[in-house]
């Protein structure tokens, strides 16, 4: 019985292991990557809609 119990238990770890699953932790790494990304967006479009604005104003000035 101790021999079957062992072998269960190891196949069962092994699995958990191998497993794919969207855990908790993978969660918090997702949102700690995208929420900054999300926050600095509008800024940098902003940015780069008013130096492709300031690029067409100097080069039709000169």
């Amino acid at each position: 019985m101790k021999e079957w119990w062992r072998k269960k238990k190891a196949a069962s770890r092994k699995s958990n292991k191998d497993s794919n699953k969207y855990t908790v932790v993978d969660f918090l790494l997702d949102v700690l990557i995208w929420v900054p990304e999300l926050l600095f967006l509008p800024f940098r479009m902003l940015f780069w809609m008013f130096r492709g604005l300031m690029r067409y104003v100097f080069d039709f000035v000169n």
